[in-house]
């Protein structure tokens, strides 16, 4: 029973390699795309910012908003409220003179009405909105000056239904800021990975770009409202089954928007099962064949060492004799060397390389999260925004 769990994980991490190999080459042939700054723009652009209880965030995202290059007559901001109960109303209020609108969402919903509060925001602010393209993000999020310039220019040049773009999450002297970061980071380059490469449907709500048309075209959230989760990547899908040749990613560091870490595990594990909640809901096989490859080598690799200290035998693999113990020392470390291939110049394009250094120590919890967040994503409940949804 052993010798076959060791090879069944040993086939798992050759797989996981190979796919690790394939996002390293498709990241690196992503071109890096740099704004024609001498071309008239003249995109119409709708930004959407949900908020709910941001007021410690909501001034500074709205200060880089107004602050853009971008010419201010082409662009709007309307922010959602959703059932604030501190100042966030307020502080939108007083940006209202730089053509921010404020939508409360109580004046269409009543708290606890609906399970998707956030797809229900854009839904309502895209029927209000006058832009041509749709530029989704969220209320801690801080973009650089250039951010709308480089979108717009991206767009008029490529003319996409929908655009991904890369989010970084900032980090302090915590080590859960510094995990989330480097986890986040992965994530980041298999999404602009697989989308340029059109593998696999991966983008993330704190900044994306879709046209108002392609919205419509697919019907909003229309047959995804239901789920809690998957503002981004459900409806990301929607638009690909409709326009699968007019998805794109923007490679560019003018346009990485930063966003603010959670500050303890338990938000971190709320945060990551909201994010695992949807995996069952996509139509696309080909990511769920990448989940289910991921988290049973992960399942695997929590399981070895506890196996290796209760039995630790020696078992005949490819006629060698090895140790359960040396044989899961040699897995875990032929995992760390393939994710730090891979991971190295996406950190790169991050400018976060130094935080390469803290990689080896973060495996063992990325190894027990994954696991335990991918199960409670599926058979359990969260806690988000002050709402406990399951």
């Amino acid at each position: 029973m052993i010798q076959i769990i060791l090879i069944i994980s040993f086939l798992l991490l050759l797989s996981y390699s190979a796919l690790l190999v394939y996002y390293r080459k498709s990241w690196g042939s992503i071109p890096d795309f740099t704004a024609d700054v001498q071309s008239k723009l003249n995109t119409q652009i709708s930004i959407i910012i949900p908020a709910r209880n941001e007021e410690e965030n909501i001034g500074h995202c709205l200060q880089s908003i107004i602050e853009q290059s971008y010419p201010k007559h082409l662009f709007e901001v309307l922010v959602v409220d959703d059932h604030s109960t501190d100042n966030t109303a307020a502080i939108i209020e007083s940006f209202a003179a730089h053509n921010v609108k404020l939508i409360s969402l109580k004046d269409y919903l009543s708290a606890n009405e609906i399970n998707s509060y956030k797809k229900k925001a854009i839904e309502i602010s895209i029927q209000q909105s006058n832009g041509e393209l749709i530029v989704t993000s969220d209320a801690d999020c801080i973009f650089p000056k250039n951010w709308l310039t480089t979108i717009a220019s991206f767009y008029e040049s490529k003319r996409p239904a929908f655009i991904v773009m890369p989010v970084l999450i900032s980090y302090g002297k915590k080590m859960i800021e510094v995990f989330q970061s480097l986890d986040f980071m992965t994530l980041q380059g298999i999404t602009g990975a697989s989308v340029h490469k059109k593998f696999h449907s991966m983008c993330n709500g704190a900044n994306l770009a879709y046209t108002k048309a392609a919205f419509t075209a697919v019907n909003g959230f229309k047959g995804i409202d239901n789920i809690a989760s998957g503002d981004d990547m459900l409806l990301m899908h929607k638009i690909y089954n409709r326009f699968p040749n007019n998805i794109e990613y923007l490679k560019s560091q003018e346009v990485i928007v930063k966003t603010n870490p959670v500050s303890t595990i338990q938000q971190f594990f709320n945060q990551r099962i909201r994010w695992a909640s949807k995996a069952d809901q996509f139509d696309d096989k080909r990511i769920f064949v990448v989940l289910i490859i991921v988290y049973f080598l992960n399942v695997l690799m929590m399981a070895l060492p506890i196996i290796a200290l209760l039995c630790n035998c020696s078992v005949t693999l490819f006629n060698t004799q090895v140790s359960t113990f040396n044989f899961y020392a040699c897995l875990l470390l032929i995992k760390t060397i393939f994710e730090l291939f891979f991971l190295y110049p996406v950190a790169k394009f991050f400018n976060q390389t130094k935080l390469l250094w803290w990689f080896p120590m973060a495996q063992p919890f990325h190894i027990v999260y994954t696991v335990i967040a991918g199960w409670l994503g599926k058979f359990g409940k969260y806690t988000w925004k002050e709402r406990s949804v399951k």
